[in-house]
């Protein structure tokens, strides 16, 4: 675990609760494994002293029930203790695979309903926990950011409704427009980037990679994720392009205006790798056209990296697209719900974050810097010293 010596010798908030709501139950159990692991192994100068019993203990989550009505109303229960507790609250509102029953009707879980359910939890937390921390990986209505004209402006009221409920900090991953923190100025927000966890499963799943500005080029399929793409790049040293969406602003298909075209801009792709980055994969179109335009420019390989593999229209799209030879590997993480199937596809690679979610729990419950989880720059460059170094001795 990162800053190890200043989380030994460094006095936790108060003692910890995880609650992982069923949307992010099997994360949760990760999550709860790795800090159980790290703090039986530790030093720490807490774990024989009385005044910190229950420090060590072999699982951290707490037993809740979000029972409902035939009617569809629901209540949140929580069945352990939880005064005096820092506590963080676990939820993906896209888990899409929940379902409940209202008047005899089977009705799957949307982000509205994971979002009361989450609200749920913090109100029966209220008035017992020390702290409570929300952790949402895709930030409920993270797209509706700014208003255009008269329209509702969800994000930032979703964010001053939990805080206004006694939520202290709230952490999110590659949110679409982080500034939407500004809604709660006297709140915390966290927007971790996975990073380094995307070369990491780029790296072990692929053994012949040059990350340079000589052999590759990290893309961004439109102007909105320049910056998710100039980071990546300028970590591994590698050259940076992208993408410019042309759409056609007079007409409305499915609530957005069509992209007419994908305009690159950037250097010569030719012999090159690509590392496609983004926040997200929805439909999968425009990603699909951008890899089939760089393949069709002489890309040697194309790498499809986005932090949330939603999926909206299945798979079939992708597999089409792979077998045409478009794209070779697509690398997303395990943050939001992904069908299972997809692990039986050849181009999917997951890229873990349960490790890092604990990592940031961990150094959160003790008020420890977390700066090493939101820049991972030292990391990623010991990861890339630690690939090529592998490959020599493989040579």
């Amino acid at each position: 675990m990162a800053n190890l010596h200043e989380l030994e010798r460094s006095m936790p908030i108060a003692p910890l609760g995880i609650i992982a709501l069923d949307s992010m139950a099997e994360m949760g159990a990760q999550v709860d494994k790795y800090m159980a692991q790290f703090r039986h192994s530790t030093d720490s100068l807490f774990q024989n002293d009385l005044s910190f019993e229950g420090y060590i203990r072999d699982s951290y989550l707490i037993r809740y029930e979000l029972p409902r009505f035939s009617t569809g109303e629901a209540k949140g229960v929580i069945y352990d203790s939880i005064r005096g507790k820092d506590i963080y609250i676990m939820v993906d509102i896209c888990n899409h695979s929940l379902t409940y029953q209202m008047n005899g009707y089977t009705n799957h879980m949307s982000p509205d309903d994971h979002f009361q359910d989450l609200k749920r939890i913090i109100a029966a937390c209220c008035g017992h926990a020390a702290r409570i921390n929300v952790i949402m990986p895709f930030l409920y209505e993270g797209r509706q950011h700014h208003k255009i004209g008269t329209e509702s402006l969800d994000c930032a009221y979703a964010l001053s409704e939990i805080h206004e409920m006694g939520v202290e900090n709230i952490i999110t991953f590659d949110a679409h427009d982080p500034r939407v923190q500004n809604s709660i100025p006297m709140g915390g927000f966290d927007n971790h980037m996975p990073s380094f966890q995307f070369i990491q499963a780029l790296t072990n799943a692929v053994d012949d990679l040059e990350l340079n500005k000589d052999h590759t080029i990290v893309i961004s399929p439109d102007a909105g994720a320049l910056d998710r793409a100039i980071y990546f790049a300028s970590a591994m040293g590698a050259d940076t392009g992208m993408f410019y969406k042309r759409r056609d602003y007079s007409v409305i298909v499915d609530g957005k205006n069509p992209i007419v075209a994908h305009e690159f801009l950037g250097s010569d792709i030719h012999g090159k790798d690509i590392i496609i980055m983004d926040d997200m994969i929805s439909s999968g179109e425009s990603m699909l056209d951008t890899s089939a335009q760089l393949k069709a420019m002489g890309a040697r390989r194309v790498f499809i990296c986005c932090t949330f593999g939603l999926f909206t229209n299945g798979l079939a799209a992708f597999d089409r697209a792979y077998e045409a030879g478009n794209f070779d590997k697509v690398i997303v993480t395990n943050l939001t719900y992904l069908p299972p199937e997809i692990y039986t596809r050849p181009w999917f690679i997951c890229a873990d974050m349960s490790r890092q979610i604990a990592t940031i729990i961990g150094l959160l419950n003790h008020s420890c810097s977390i700066s090493g989880e939101l820049e991972p720059w030292d990391k990623i460059h010991d990861l890339l010293i630690g690939y090529y170094a592998s490959r020599k001795v493989k040579e």
